[in-house]
Parts: structure tokens; sequence; C-alpha cells
């Protein structure tokens, strides 16, 4: 719940706000949260539509298969079909911190 309203602040800051943010939270802070965000709603249907189960967490290995994958399509084939996408290896970063704070203290049993 935190990352999606730390993700919701900064959207509404960077469309409504535009009150003056660090460049380092502007570029990054987005990507970051993304991935708890995703992987939140990713466990939740897992638990409820597939294993029904509120124990279930995702191995380590299906993390780093969503940060690879989340990875892939926005950083090397999305800025291909789309003008306004933008290869960063930093992002790629991004995502991985965001996929290790949530297999550390999102990932837990509900």
């Amino acid at each position: 719940m935190g990352s999606v309203l730390v993700y919701a602040a900064f959207q509404l800051n960077r469309y409504v706000g535009h009150w003056p943010v660090p460049a380092l939270l502007s570029s990054y802070l987005g990507d970051v949260a993304s991935m708890p965000v995703i992987l939140s709603v990713a466990l939740a249907a897992q638990r409820r539509l597939v294993m029904h189960s509120r124990t279930f967490v995702f191995p380590w290995s299906w993390l780093l298969a969503a940060w690879a994958y989340v990875s892939v399509w926005f950083e090397l084939a999305l800025p291909y079909f789309s003008a306004r996408a933008v290869a960063d290896p930093l992002d790629v970063v991004a995502y991985a911190v965001g996929t290790l704070a949530f297999g550390r203290w999102l990932n837990r049993p509900g």
C-alpha cells in the first residue's frame, strides 16, 4: 500500500503539483516504486485466482524473471516502438531496487 501511495504522489506532483523535487527522485522514484506496485497486484491475483492460498509468496526466481521482463520490455523493446520511450540503463537499476524491496518487505504470507 505504501508503494502505491508513493507512486500516486509522484504522478500527482508530476502532472498537477509541480513542486520542486530533487532530480534523482524525479528521474527514478517512479521506476523504483513501479515494481512493488506491479508485483503486489500480481501476488494478490496469484493468491486469489490461482493458488487459493493466502500464504503463497513469489519465489526469488519469479521476482528475477519479473525484473528481467520489465527491464527488457521498457528499456530495450519499447524505445523501438515509441518515440516517447527512452532507454536508460539506470532505470534497470531502479527496477532492481524496487524488486529487492518487494522481495524483502512485501513478499510475505498474507
